[in-house]
């Protein structure tokens, strides 16, 4: 998502810093333009009307354009307000904002009550499943689900599947009954067995209308959730901002969630949805996985936008999914000065298990031409699997002493992966490259000495930044083979 407005405003900010000296009506001109490009991203007109007016009358000012660098202004004065817009904190952006996540409300008498609403199709029961994960998981809170969907079929099976594979108890289904009294049931029922929180997957409806309101409302009477969260899926563009205002208007909504933000939306449902509902976009979904569900950071989104990546979620999501005995074991083989095929092995699997090539490279700053020259290339994650493929049609022998592969070697692996000797080759390569880069990294001082370059000295520990891939993993990334036929 964003990639297009995202190259929309990189040319025209270009254009800006560019220039020694800006005059208004250069300041102007670009307004206009970044104008076209929000309403082409599906931002709601008053939204993007309200937005560039703000943006132009600090533009312009003294201070700006007679700055040393005019053009570096601008793009600050922008970057503070796509903040505030995404935050709320409008008419307060000089210190761009409220940056951070709104998390749940989940301090309150138990068992604290999460309604879900929104559209059928919209990834509801998803994402209460994700949501019940997250609060046992992050939280340490006992959850239940409970499915009040009786129209879709088999949705309540469907959320008791997924509260199995999520580890979150479900309340048993019981053939019949309505809504209202399944949301009695499962108040009852969470109260009895000492349940922290109590998440009610509502039922939707293809379109807003009457019924469904009505059912909103009576749940929520019985209920009294702590939190309403409104799930929309960020694909439907504008519709999902009109959606949101017609819930925002019948419900007493404390947030929203997006879904399928790794999707290629054009953005706009994500920059109006503060501004069209008052209330905060809590969370955004990021992928079918039960762990796809990130606190949605407005100052994160922002520095995406603006193509200045998202260092603060790269560093959560390395601490979610790297393990501490496998990054440990990497930092002590990286001291030793140790690098064979089952350490690079191992750091592609990191990369997979974070969201692959693309998803890494999105939110390293510096890293959108890279990921620009990685789709041009189709350079995808694929190619991940394919060179794991090749590592594991290697022997254990041949994984530890990379320089007995030899031609004949080669060629059985080759095969073996399903993969060509090129392929084979590329790997080697990029492995030796990698190598040659630790050896020097730990000439200037190890792991601790990247930690300070990221201005942290917690970042070369287990599971942080410094076993990420490994020093040199994304320099490695123009040596990565393709898959059989692509070079």
């Amino acid at each position: 998502m964003f990639d297009n407005l995202s190259d929309r405003l990189g040319g025209v900010f270009d254009k800006l810093k560019g220039r020694g000296a800006l005059r208004e009506q250069d300041v102007r001109d670009a307004m206009r333009e970044v104008r076209v490009a929000l309403l082409e991203a599906d931002v709601a007109l008053p939204v993007a009307r309200r937005f560039i007016d703000a943006v132009t009358e600090k533009a312009v000012g003294a201070s700006v354009l007679r700055s040393v660098t005019p053009g570096q202004q601008v793009v600050k004065i922008v970057h503070d307000e796509l903040v505030a817009m995404l935050s709320g904190d409008v008419g307060d952006a000089g210190d761009a904002g409220d940056t951070g996540a709104v998390g749940l409300t989940l301090d309150a008498k138990p068992p604290v009550v999460i309604m879900m609403v929104g559209l059928q199709g919209s990834g509801k029961t998803t994402t209460t499943a994700k949501l019940g994960k997250l609060i046992r998981e992050k939280h340490g809170k006992k959850a239940m689900m409970a499915s009040l969907d009786v129209n879709r079929p088999a949705a309540q099976e469907q959320l008791k599947v997924l509260g199995e594979q999520a580890d979150v108890a479900t309340l048993p289904i019981v053939a019949g009954q309505q809504p209202v009294d399944i949301a009695r049931r499962a108040m009852e029922a969470a109260r009895l067995q000492n349940f922290d929180v109590l998440l009610l997957d509502t039922a939707g409806r293809l379109h807003v209308d009457a019924a469904l309101m009505a059912e909103m409302k009576a749940v929520s009477s019985v209920s009294a959730p702590t939190e309403v969260l409104l799930v929309v899926d960020s694909l439907t563009g504008q519709d999902a901002v009109n959606v949101a205002q017609s819930f925002s208007g019948e419900v007493p909504l404390t947030g929203v969630v997006l879904t399928r933000m790794d999707g290629d939306a054009r953005g706009g449902a994500a920059l109006s949805m503060r501004a069209v509902t008052g209330k905060p976009i809590k969370f955004a979904g990021t992928g079918e996985k039960l762990d796809a569900i990130e606190p949605f950071r407005p100052g994160s989104v922002a520095d995406r936008i603006l193509g200045m990546g998202d260092v603060v979620s790269l560093v959560e999501r390395a601490a979610a999914t790297i393990k501490e005995d496998e990054a440990a074991k990497l930092a002590e083989n990286f001291e030793k000065g140790k690098f064979d095929l089952n350490d690079l092995r191992m750091q592609l699997r990191q990369m997979q298990n974070m969201g692959g090539l693309g998803m890494l490279a999105g939110m390293m700053p510096g890293m959108k031409k890279a990921k620009a020259a990685m789709a041009a290339s189709n350079m995808d994650d694929k190619v991940l699997i394919h060179m794991d493929a090749i590592i594991g049609s290697m022997t254990a022998k041949e994984r530890a002493r990379p320089e007995l592969m030899n031609a004949k070697r080669k060629k059985r692996v080759a095969a073996g992966s399903g993969t060509d000797v090129q392929s084979v080759n590329k790997l080697l390569k990029m492995h030796q490259e990698m190598g040659r880069a630790m050896k020097q990294l730990r000439k200037m001082g190890g792991l601790k000495s990247l930690a300070a370059m990221f201005g942290g000295g917690g970042m070369g520990g287990p599971g942080g930044m410094g076993s990420l891939g490994g020093p040199g993993a994304m320099g490695g990334l123009p040596g990565l083979p393709g898959p059989r036929g692509k070079k």
